[in-house]
């Protein structure tokens, strides 16, 4: 369907995607205020401080004590999954994983598979690894099917097609649907798009979705949507594939309930999504719908390299809400698409480099500025700027140093005339006397000193200096009223 060709690592090009971005307009006002939008949103599905305190962190215990289990859980799940009849897969890498799909597939001389919202999926590229061998893969979530039909990859790991005006969505369905008339109702074309998708759940060989939450105590697998598209997904095909990441199991069906409401209300500001799916297993003797296939496959992926670090362990606490992302003001700036990675925004900043290694995603973990938002906004309290700084650390330190968890890629940022120059540095800045000639040498050579320096200087207005304090304008108020100065 996508005649988009796909760049292997266009994290790359970080810097020259979001000059570009910066320079659109139109998609920064779309940004700005759909952000808006969410942040309120959000804001309003958590009125109680008190409450949002105490959900917080129970979700941060929750995730916390499940990775702390997590090889154990995952055993667990395998064992209750195959006692109710779904088949486990493990995958150490993303082609691991495209390939025991495919093979699901061909075994069943599928030729067709509709996809719910899977952001793994998106992780491993099935969709292009598919269609390279005769497989159509037919996003059923209204956002992936626009992005898709786009050619495009998602800008938002939980709206897809965010940075979209409705004037976009009806060229692009007047242009891609034969027959569909141009219309910019949203009502409308919200119908277009169903229509379209109707007959396929009907025709697919195959159903495949992502998983929220999976439960090891229960064998349970647990889907949000709010289409109804997911449960078509997963209950029409004779053959359901789930894909997730190893970090998503839970311990318990207890423990669901706090993560669910902290996801939507974090997500989209809603307090419960239209549909909650809990999938235990393949149809059974006497039941009348359902697949009479499940498969699951847990994939890895470099979440591996991320656990066994104790402090970037809590990257994998991520629940995949979006909330970082909605008050992130990089973010809000640049969209999705300037990051070239599956997962955008502050929790890709901090993800991808375990996914892809730190040589391909060396700028993303300086696309921030460090404000702090994203790990106020987190629902499971991931410290998002303590793991940015964490991995400018490790991008830095030469790639030989040897260290307990050593990250791939390790000094991919790392250059050896910045290194000479902080070496210098310590060194005028050890020695009293070095430090006076740098002084008296710097004061009288200033003159030629180079006129614009990167970032620092480029303004067009005069450098003025920093506001007063508080503290310093009330003392100016107090002696102008001839009160003095307080001691």
């Amino acid at each position: 369907m996508s005649e988009h060709k796909i760049e292997l690592y266009p994290s790359r090009q970080f810097k020259q995607q979001a000059r570009a971005a910066l320079a659109d307009g139109e998609l920064r006002h779309s940004l700005r205020g759909a952000m808006d939008f969410l942040m309120a949103k959000r804001l309003s599905a958590f009125d109680d401080p008190a409450e949002l305190d105490a959900l917080r962190a129970l979700g941060e215990a929750i995730r916390q004590r499940c990775l702390s289990r997590l090889p154990d859980l995952l055993e667990q799940l395998e064992a209750r999954l195959s006692a109710n009849g779904v088949q486990v897969h493990w995958a150490e890498t993303a082609d691991e994983a495209n390939r025991i799909i495919h093979g699901l597939v061909e075994a069943r001389s599928g030729r067709l598979m509709v996809k719910g919202k899977s952001m793994v999926s998106e992780e491993i590229e099935l969709n292009h690894y598919l269609e390279a061998r005769g497989v159509a893969a037919v996003e059923s979530d209204m956002g992936e099917y626009i992005v898709q039909l786009a050619g495009e990859k998602p800008t938002h790991i939980i709206m897809p097609a965010i940075h979209k005006t409705k004037a976009d969505i009806a060229r692009l369905f007047h242009d891609k649907l034969p027959g569909t008339p141009y219309t910019e109702d949203v009502d409308e074309l919200i119908q277009i798009g169903r229509g379209a998708l109707r007959r396929l759940y009907l025709d697919a060989d195959v159903g495949l979705s992502g998983v929220n939450f999976a439960v090891a105590e229960t064998g349970t697998l647990c889907l949000v949507e709010n289409e109804g598209n997911g449960r078509m997904c997963t209950t029409v095909p004779d053959l359901h594939i789930a894909i997730t990441g190893i970090e998503k199991v839970v311990e318990k069906l207890a423990d669901v309930p706090p993560l669910y409401s902290l996801l939507t209300r974090s997500a989209i500001g809603q307090p419960i999504t239209t549909y909650f799916n809990m999938i235990s297993g393949p149809r059974r003797a006497g039941e009348k719908d359902g697949p009479r296939e499940v498969h699951l496959v847990l994939l890895d992926n470099g979440r591996s390299q991320a656990y066994a670090d104790a402090q970037l362990r809590k990257t994998l606490q991520c629940i995949r809400c979006g909330a970082c992302m909605n008050h992130c003001p990089v973010y809000a700036r640049i969209g999705g698409h300037a990051y070239g990675t599956t997962y955008p925004g502050p929790i890709g900043e901090i993800i991808s480099p375990h996914l892809l290694g730190l040589e391909n995603t060396r700028d993303l973990p300086t696309a921030s500025s460090l404000c702090g938002a994203c790990g106020e906004v987190c629902p499971v309290k991931i410290p998002i700027p303590e793991m940015l700084m964490r991995l400018r650390e490790e991008s830095q330190r030469p790639a030989g140093e040897a260290v307990s968890h050593p990250l791939r890629g390790q000094g991919a940022a790392a250059s050896a005339a910045e290194r000479l120059a902080w070496k210098g540095w310590r060194q005028v800045h050890a020695s009293p006397r070095l430090y006076r000639w740098f002084g008296w040498g710097a004061t009288r050579l200033r003159k030629l000193a180079l006129g614009g320096q990167l970032g620092w200087t480029q303004n067009h207005a005069p450098l003025t200096p920093a506001p007063k304090t508080l503290h310093e304008m009330v003392r100016e108020r107090e002696a102008r009223r001839g009160g003095g100065e307080r001691p």
